[in-house]
């Protein structure tokens, strides 16, 4: 018996997607951290582009198929100067999502430890 990938528990990239497109919502609600997506609102195909990569990256990162062509986590974020305040905020409204999609315990632990792991390079320090 082989245990499901994290991938396949969020419901693969349909799942995926739907999560990420209400992070995306949530974060430009999140009166601490709206400042820096609002704006994307305005740009849509920078929105839209931006989204197709945290698909491709959360669902190639959680084990899925799909391969992750985007810059790396320090070249993204460089000169965003994101508090540790903003990380926080952000790794909130993703389990906050993830709750209102029903994501079991485990695998919202295994979320939490890969936004953790990667919160040195996004906020550079």
């Amino acid at each position: 018996m082989t245990s499901a990938s994290l991938y396949e528990r969020l419901g693969e990239v349909e799942g995926i997607t739907l999560i990420v497109d209400d992070v995306i919502e949530a974060h430009m609600n999140n009166p601490v951290i709206k400042g820096i997506f609002i704006p994307y609102k305005d740009q849509p195909e920078r929105l839209a582009s931006i989204r197709q990569h945290t698909i491709d990256f959360f669902s190639a990162g959680s084990g899925g198929p799909v391969e992750y062509k985007g810059r790396d986590m320090p070249a993204t974020h460089k000169g965003m100067a994101i508090s540790a305040e903003q990380y926080m905020c952000v790794m909130d409204d993703i389990m906050s999502v993830l709750e209102e999609h029903g994501i079991d315990e485990t695998s919202k632990k295994d979320v939490l430890a890969i936004l953790w792991s990667l919160r040195k390079m996004i906020m550079g320090k």
